[in-house]
Protein backbone atom coordinates (compact mmCIF):
# COMPACT_ATOMS: atom_id res chain seq x y z
CA UNK A 1 0.00 0.00 0.00
CA UNK A 2 1.43 3.47 -1.24
CA UNK A 3 1.92 6.28 1.98
CA UNK A 4 -0.83 8.34 -0.38
CA UNK A 5 -3.61 5.81 -0.26
CA UNK A 6 -4.54 7.09 3.09
CA UNK A 7 -4.26 9.93 6.04
CA UNK A 8 -1.44 9.70 8.46
CA UNK A 9 -0.33 11.32 11.41
CA UNK A 10 1.62 13.77 11.93
CA UNK A 11 3.27 15.09 15.63
CA UNK A 12 3.61 17.72 17.57
CA UNK A 13 7.23 19.44 17.72
CA UNK A 14 7.24 21.89 20.28
CA UNK A 15 8.53 25.54 21.12
CA UNK A 16 9.47 27.04 24.04
CA UNK A 17 7.99 30.94 24.68
CA UNK A 18 8.14 33.30 27.25
CA UNK A 19 4.27 33.41 26.93
CA UNK A 20 3.71 29.98 27.44
CA UNK A 21 2.66 27.18 29.62
CA UNK A 22 4.22 24.31 31.46
CA UNK A 23 0.76 22.54 31.61
CA UNK A 24 -0.36 21.10 27.92
CA UNK A 25 -3.22 18.90 29.21
CA UNK A 26 -5.44 17.56 27.54
CA UNK A 27 -3.62 18.19 24.93
CA UNK A 28 -0.32 16.76 24.96
CA UNK A 29 2.57 16.30 27.71
CA UNK A 30 4.75 18.34 27.81
CA UNK A 31 8.61 17.65 26.88
CA UNK A 32 10.84 16.47 29.73
CA UNK A 33 12.64 19.50 30.86
CA UNK A 34 10.83 22.21 28.93
CA UNK A 35 9.99 25.77 30.58
CA UNK A 36 7.06 27.25 29.18
CA UNK A 37 5.73 25.58 25.86
CA UNK A 38 4.05 28.52 23.59
CA UNK A 39 3.35 26.79 20.32
CA UNK A 40 2.83 22.93 19.08
CA UNK A 41 3.59 22.04 15.30
CA UNK A 42 2.18 19.67 12.72
CA UNK A 43 3.36 20.70 9.50
CA UNK A 44 6.65 21.80 9.39
CA UNK A 45 9.66 20.09 7.36
CA UNK A 46 11.15 18.63 10.77
CA UNK A 47 8.04 16.88 12.02
CA UNK A 48 7.17 13.72 12.78
CA UNK A 49 4.71 11.30 11.27
CA UNK A 50 3.59 8.00 11.35
CA UNK A 51 5.00 6.70 8.42
CA UNK A 52 8.57 7.00 9.65
CA UNK A 53 10.08 9.97 7.98
CA UNK A 54 9.48 12.81 8.71
CA UNK A 55 6.89 15.03 6.89
CA UNK A 56 9.30 17.24 4.75
CA UNK A 57 10.72 13.71 3.82
CA UNK A 58 7.57 12.42 2.93
CA UNK A 59 6.29 15.30 1.00
CA UNK A 60 10.11 15.51 -1.03
CA UNK A 61 9.22 12.06 -2.37
CA UNK A 62 5.70 11.95 -3.38
CA UNK A 63 5.40 15.97 -3.71
CA UNK A 64 2.02 15.42 -6.16
CA UNK A 65 0.60 12.33 -4.65
CA UNK A 66 0.54 13.92 -1.14
CA UNK A 67 -0.28 17.64 -1.48
CA UNK A 68 -1.82 17.76 -5.00
CA UNK A 69 -0.21 19.52 -8.54
CA UNK A 70 1.25 22.93 -8.50
CA UNK A 71 1.88 22.93 -4.44
CA UNK A 72 5.71 22.66 -5.08
CA UNK A 73 7.83 20.43 -2.69
CA UNK A 74 7.03 22.38 0.48
CA UNK A 75 3.29 22.29 2.62
CA UNK A 76 2.49 25.50 1.37
CA UNK A 77 0.61 25.73 5.04
CA UNK A 78 1.78 25.70 8.46
CA UNK A 79 -1.01 24.17 11.30
CA UNK A 80 0.08 24.99 14.89
CA UNK A 81 -1.63 25.25 18.24
CA UNK A 82 -0.81 28.07 20.59
CA UNK A 83 -0.60 28.15 24.79
CA UNK A 84 -0.57 31.36 26.45
CA UNK A 85 -0.08 32.45 29.95
CA UNK A 86 1.18 35.96 29.07
CA UNK A 87 0.16 38.35 26.44
CA UNK A 88 2.00 37.95 22.80
CA UNK A 89 4.28 40.60 21.53
CA UNK A 90 2.37 43.36 19.35
CA UNK A 91 3.27 41.87 16.18
CA UNK A 92 2.90 41.73 12.24
CA UNK A 93 3.44 39.54 9.48
CA UNK A 94 4.64 40.58 5.82
CA UNK A 95 2.33 39.84 2.84
CA UNK A 96 4.21 37.49 -0.27
CA UNK A 97 5.48 40.56 -2.31
CA UNK A 98 7.06 42.42 1.33
CA UNK A 99 8.67 38.67 1.96
CA UNK A 100 10.01 37.44 -0.95
CA UNK A 101 11.78 41.15 -1.64
CA UNK A 102 12.96 41.11 1.81
CA UNK A 103 13.48 37.53 2.65
CA UNK A 104 15.13 35.70 -0.21
CA UNK A 105 11.72 35.01 -1.46
CA UNK A 106 10.32 33.38 1.19
CA UNK A 107 6.27 33.36 1.52
CA UNK A 108 4.04 36.22 3.38
CA UNK A 109 2.15 35.18 6.71
CA UNK A 110 -1.68 35.32 6.59
CA UNK A 111 -3.22 33.33 9.19
CA UNK A 112 -6.31 32.59 10.89
CA UNK A 113 -7.36 31.61 14.89
CA UNK A 114 -9.75 29.33 15.75
CA UNK A 115 -9.95 29.23 20.04
CA UNK A 116 -10.45 26.41 21.35
CA UNK A 117 -10.03 27.23 25.11
CA UNK A 118 -10.39 30.73 26.50
CA UNK A 119 -10.27 31.62 30.74
CA UNK A 120 -12.03 34.15 32.10
CA UNK A 121 -11.81 37.64 30.55
CA UNK A 122 -9.11 36.61 27.94
CA UNK A 123 -8.73 39.15 24.77
CA UNK A 124 -6.92 39.13 22.03
CA UNK A 125 -5.81 42.10 20.23
CA UNK A 126 -6.43 42.77 16.03
CA UNK A 127 -6.16 46.07 14.34
CA UNK A 128 -5.68 49.51 16.71
CA UNK A 129 -8.53 51.45 17.73
CA UNK A 130 -7.95 54.32 15.87
CA UNK A 131 -5.90 55.15 12.82
CA UNK A 132 -2.16 56.20 13.16
CA UNK A 133 0.22 57.87 11.50
CA UNK A 134 3.71 55.99 10.56
CA UNK A 135 5.47 58.87 12.91
CA UNK A 136 2.89 58.35 15.55
CA UNK A 137 3.26 54.10 15.56
CA UNK A 138 6.50 54.80 15.80
CA UNK A 139 6.60 57.32 18.77
CA UNK A 140 3.84 54.36 20.47
CA UNK A 141 5.64 51.33 19.58
CA UNK A 142 8.65 52.70 21.16
CA UNK A 143 6.93 54.47 24.79
CA UNK A 144 4.87 51.26 25.00
CA UNK A 145 1.32 53.12 24.24
CA UNK A 146 1.19 51.25 21.15
CA UNK A 147 -0.33 48.00 24.10
CA UNK A 148 -3.05 50.02 24.74
CA UNK A 149 -4.21 51.65 21.45
CA UNK A 150 -4.51 47.55 20.29
CA UNK A 151 -8.00 46.86 19.86
CA UNK A 152 -8.50 44.21 22.71
CA UNK A 153 -11.81 42.51 22.12
CA UNK A 154 -13.10 39.61 24.55
CA UNK A 155 -12.17 36.22 23.12
CA UNK A 156 -14.17 32.95 23.50
CA UNK A 157 -14.06 29.02 22.59
CA UNK A 158 -15.59 28.82 18.90
CA UNK A 159 -14.50 31.95 18.01
CA UNK A 160 -12.52 32.02 14.85
CA UNK A 161 -10.15 35.00 13.19
CA UNK A 162 -8.58 35.64 10.07
CA UNK A 163 -5.71 37.86 10.40
CA UNK A 164 -4.42 39.29 6.61
CA UNK A 165 -0.90 39.85 6.42
CA UNK A 166 -0.11 42.97 7.48
CA UNK A 167 -2.44 43.22 10.49
CA UNK A 168 -1.10 44.54 13.46
CA UNK A 169 -2.20 41.65 16.71
CA UNK A 170 -1.61 40.00 19.55
CA UNK A 171 -2.75 37.44 21.70
CA UNK A 172 -3.55 37.66 25.39
CA UNK A 173 -3.08 35.44 28.31
CA UNK A 174 -5.45 32.23 28.86
CA UNK A 175 -5.65 31.25 25.55
CA UNK A 176 -5.64 27.70 23.31
CA UNK A 177 -5.89 28.32 19.84
CA UNK A 178 -5.40 26.33 16.58
CA UNK A 179 -3.47 28.45 13.73
CA UNK A 180 -3.69 27.95 10.33
CA UNK A 181 -1.45 29.64 8.56
CA UNK A 182 1.35 30.28 5.08
CA UNK A 183 4.06 28.32 5.80
CA UNK A 184 6.46 30.83 6.98
CA UNK A 185 8.03 32.28 10.57
CA UNK A 186 8.45 36.33 9.49
CA UNK A 187 7.33 37.94 12.56
CA UNK A 188 8.16 41.60 12.94
CA UNK A 189 7.59 42.58 17.03
CA UNK A 190 6.06 46.04 17.47
CA UNK A 191 6.19 46.16 21.55
CA UNK A 192 7.92 43.05 23.37
CA UNK A 193 6.65 44.56 27.20
CA UNK A 194 10.56 44.42 27.65
CA UNK A 195 11.37 41.01 27.27
CA UNK A 196 14.45 41.78 26.09
CA UNK A 197 13.46 40.39 22.51
CA UNK A 198 14.16 41.66 19.56
CA UNK A 199 12.13 44.50 17.62
CA UNK A 200 11.84 45.11 14.23
CA UNK A 201 9.98 48.39 13.67
CA UNK A 202 11.19 49.32 10.62
CA UNK A 203 10.31 46.57 8.85
CA UNK A 204 7.20 46.33 10.59
CA UNK A 205 5.64 49.68 10.73
CA UNK A 206 6.14 49.20 6.81
CA UNK A 207 3.95 46.61 6.16
CA UNK A 208 1.41 47.85 8.52
CA UNK A 209 -2.13 48.75 8.35
CA UNK A 210 -2.15 51.52 10.90
CA UNK A 211 -6.22 51.12 11.45
CA UNK A 212 -9.29 49.63 12.68
CA UNK A 213 -9.46 45.64 11.96
CA UNK A 214 -12.83 44.83 9.82
CA UNK A 215 -13.42 41.42 8.97
CA UNK A 216 -14.38 39.92 11.95
CA UNK A 217 -16.45 36.75 11.56
CA UNK A 218 -17.65 37.27 8.77
CA UNK A 219 -16.15 34.69 6.66
CA UNK A 220 -18.28 32.23 8.70
CA UNK A 221 -21.22 30.24 7.13
CA UNK A 222 -22.90 26.37 7.41
CA UNK A 223 -22.04 24.38 4.30
CA UNK A 224 -24.14 21.62 4.99
CA UNK A 225 -25.79 19.43 8.10
CA UNK A 226 -22.62 19.25 10.67
CA UNK A 227 -20.21 20.73 8.56
CA UNK A 228 -19.56 24.93 9.35
CA UNK A 229 -17.13 26.55 7.16
CA UNK A 230 -14.78 29.39 9.48
CA UNK A 231 -13.05 31.20 7.32
CA UNK A 232 -11.46 30.87 4.00
CA UNK A 233 -9.07 33.12 1.77
CA UNK A 234 -7.05 32.91 -0.98
CA UNK A 235 -4.56 30.71 0.89
CA UNK A 236 -6.45 28.17 3.12
CA UNK A 237 -9.85 27.25 4.24
CA UNK A 238 -11.22 26.16 7.90
CA UNK A 239 -13.89 24.32 8.61
CA UNK A 240 -15.18 22.15 11.30
CA UNK A 241 -17.31 19.24 11.31
CA UNK A 242 -19.48 17.40 13.74
CA UNK A 243 -19.09 13.80 13.08
CA UNK A 244 -22.03 11.64 14.59
CA UNK A 245 -23.02 8.65 12.40
CA UNK A 246 -20.08 7.35 9.87
CA UNK A 247 -19.21 9.51 7.81
CA UNK A 248 -17.44 8.43 4.26
CA UNK A 249 -14.32 10.66 3.61
CA UNK A 250 -14.08 10.93 -0.29
CA UNK A 251 -12.07 13.57 -1.66
CA UNK A 252 -12.79 15.20 -4.75
CA UNK A 253 -10.35 18.49 -4.62
CA UNK A 254 -6.83 18.00 -5.76
CA UNK A 255 -5.28 18.99 -2.65
CA UNK A 256 -4.35 17.75 0.84
CA UNK A 257 -6.33 17.85 3.59
CA UNK A 258 -5.46 18.49 7.41
CA UNK A 259 -8.14 16.95 9.92
CA UNK A 260 -7.24 17.89 13.33
CA UNK A 261 -9.37 16.26 16.25
CA UNK A 262 -10.75 18.67 19.03
CA UNK A 263 -13.36 17.49 21.34
CA UNK A 264 -14.54 13.79 21.71
CA UNK A 265 -13.39 10.14 20.48
CA UNK A 266 -13.32 8.92 17.26
CA UNK A 267 -11.71 6.92 14.54
CA UNK A 268 -10.55 7.89 11.07
CA UNK A 269 -9.34 5.48 8.97
CA UNK A 270 -9.32 2.94 12.16
CA UNK A 271 -7.22 4.65 13.48
CA UNK A 272 -7.76 7.11 16.65
CA UNK A 273 -9.12 10.30 16.62
CA UNK A 274 -8.27 12.11 19.79
CA UNK A 275 -8.49 15.74 20.86
CA UNK A 276 -5.19 17.08 19.40
CA UNK A 277 -4.80 14.34 16.74
CA UNK A 278 -3.47 15.72 13.53
CA UNK A 279 -4.29 13.35 10.31
CA UNK A 280 -2.65 14.13 6.65
CA UNK A 281 -5.23 13.51 4.25
CA UNK A 282 -3.06 13.12 1.12
CA UNK A 283 -4.36 14.70 -2.34
CA UNK A 284 -4.20 11.00 -3.95
CA UNK A 285 -6.07 9.31 -0.47
CA UNK A 286 -8.62 6.40 -1.32
CA UNK A 287 -12.13 7.03 0.51
CA UNK A 288 -11.96 6.70 4.33
CA UNK A 289 -14.46 6.66 6.80
CA UNK A 290 -14.05 8.93 10.27
CA UNK A 291 -16.47 7.36 13.02
CA UNK A 292 -17.37 8.28 16.55
CA UNK A 293 -20.11 6.30 19.13
CA UNK A 294 -20.63 9.41 20.82
CA UNK A 295 -19.49 11.90 18.56
CA UNK A 296 -16.82 14.59 17.77
CA UNK A 297 -15.75 17.46 16.40
CA UNK A 298 -13.19 17.88 13.98
CA UNK A 299 -11.55 21.06 12.48
CA UNK A 300 -10.32 20.22 8.65
CA UNK A 301 -7.78 22.85 6.62
CA UNK A 302 -6.89 22.67 3.00
CA UNK A 303 -5.15 25.11 0.33
CA UNK A 304 -8.13 26.60 -1.30
CA UNK A 305 -9.73 29.86 -2.38
CA UNK A 306 -13.37 28.54 -1.78
CA UNK A 307 -14.27 25.44 0.52
CA UNK A 308 -14.19 22.22 -0.82
CA UNK A 309 -17.79 22.05 -2.35
CA UNK A 310 -18.44 18.11 -1.45
CA UNK A 311 -15.65 16.68 0.60
CA UNK A 312 -17.76 14.04 2.49
CA UNK A 313 -20.36 11.50 1.50
CA UNK A 314 -22.81 10.02 3.97
CA UNK A 315 -25.97 8.07 3.95
CA UNK A 316 -26.63 9.33 6.80
CA UNK A 317 -27.27 13.12 5.91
Amino acid sequence: MAVWDRPFALHPTFAERPWGVTDLSPWFTAPNGAAKIGEAWFTADANPTSLGPTFGEVVRANPVEILGPDQGTECPLLLKMLFTSERLSVQVHPDDAYAADHHGGSRGKTEAWHVLAAEPNATIGLGLSAPLTRDQAESAAISGEIERLVDWRPAAAGDTYLVPAGTVHALGAGLTIVEIQEQSDITYRLFDYGRGRELHLDHGLAVSDLGPYTLGNDTRHTADAGRTILTHCRYFTLECRTIGAPVSFAPLTPHFHLVIGIKGQGTIAGQALTPGSVWCVPASANAFSVESTDGCDVLIAYPSVTATPSFYESANY
